[in-house]
């Protein structure tokens, strides 16, 4: 399978709503599961705060890819977790709200991923936890450390990682998440390999924090346009 890591926070886990009516999944689209057992995609993807979680990017980015490859078979390994801020993404570092070792859980998801596929690309949207007066002085630093551990402990130095930047309401919320979305912007400038989609134009689900269902779904597509673009090698 081509293999897409979906990693960040609570709009790459997704929080939209879920639909009454969902259509039927496409046995061409696999996730691995919280038990790391692959079963055929369907939303929610996600499982880090299992109350909660709802439609994210990675299922509508998975069906645009398709669209555009109509022959590959998708495995997505969803490992975001809501409320995480970039220190939360390093070895051993347990998320307070959750009690995930985000970055360790994803380790060992991906290499029983890894055992039916190559990852193909990974996918990032975070940054409203670090959207205050000090840590987006750091975000940019800290994320570059973070790609670097990732790309060696993944054994992947030149997959493509694609950023999104964080909704507008965010930013009109609390302006200090504009740094974030200029360092998200401007960080595939010096990152070989690195890519960034804007999230310009989608609208919250009602509490100026989450995509809608939606644009969630856009978003997931704008990432997978990106992708797309990309000059094959």
């Amino acid at each position: 399978m081509d293999l897409f890591l979906l990693i960040g926070q609570s709009n790459m886990a997704g929080r939209g709503p879920l639909d009454t009516a969902p259509k039927d999944a496409n046995p061409d689209i696999w996730v691995i599961n919280a038990e790391n057992e692959w079963v055929v995609a369907k939303d929610p993807l996600h499982f880090d705060k299992p109350g909660i979680v709802g439609v994210g990017p990675g299922l509508a980015f998975a069906e645009r890819w398709l669209e555009l490859n109509p022959k590959a078979k998708i495995g997505l390994i969803p490992c975001a977790v809501g409320g995480s801020g970039i220190d939360d993404w390093q070895p051993g570092q347990k998320h307070a709200q959750t009690g995930i070792y985000s970055y360790d859980a994803m380790l060992q998801r991906v290499r029983v991923a890894q055992g039916k596929g190559r990852i193909k690309a990974i996918l990032w949207h975070q940054g409203e936890s670090d959207s205050n007066p000090v840590r987006n002085k750091v975000y940019e630093e800290k994320l570059d450390e973070f790609f670097t551990r990732l790309r060696r402990d993944l054994g992947a130095p030149d997959t493509p990682i694609i950023l999104g930047t964080l909704g507008d309401f965010i930013v009109n919320k609390n302006p200090n998440a504009l740094p974030i979305n200029q360092i998200i912007t401007n960080f595939p400038q010096n990152h070989p390999n690195v890519y960034a989609v804007s999230s310009s134009g989608l609208s919250h689900k009602g509490d100026t924090t989450h995509f809608d269902t939606p644009s969630a779904r856009e978003l997931g597509k704008r990432y997978a346009d990106k992708l797309w673009e990309i000059p094959k090698k």
